[in-house]
């Protein structure tokens, strides 16, 4: 029984401490949907960069 306790008081301990240094960035609230959820664009391709190279065809198995 001591060992859940002692497990538990870990546990806490290093939530609180992953908590505590998350600071005003943590999102405690959940899943987002509607209005509420922020949407990032997708970066635009470079005029300069190269196109990426197509992805290999699988080989046929032998």
């Amino acid at each position: 029984m001591w060992k859940l306790v002692v497990g538990f008081v870990i546990f806490a301990a290093l939530a609180l401490y992953v908590i505590s240094k998350g600071g005003d960035s943590l999102d405690m609230s959940g899943e987002k949907h509607g209005a509420d959820a922020v949407h990032v664009e997708p970066a635009k391709a470079d005029a300069s960069a190269p196109a990426a190279a197509p992805a290999p065809e699988a080989s046929a198995a032998k």
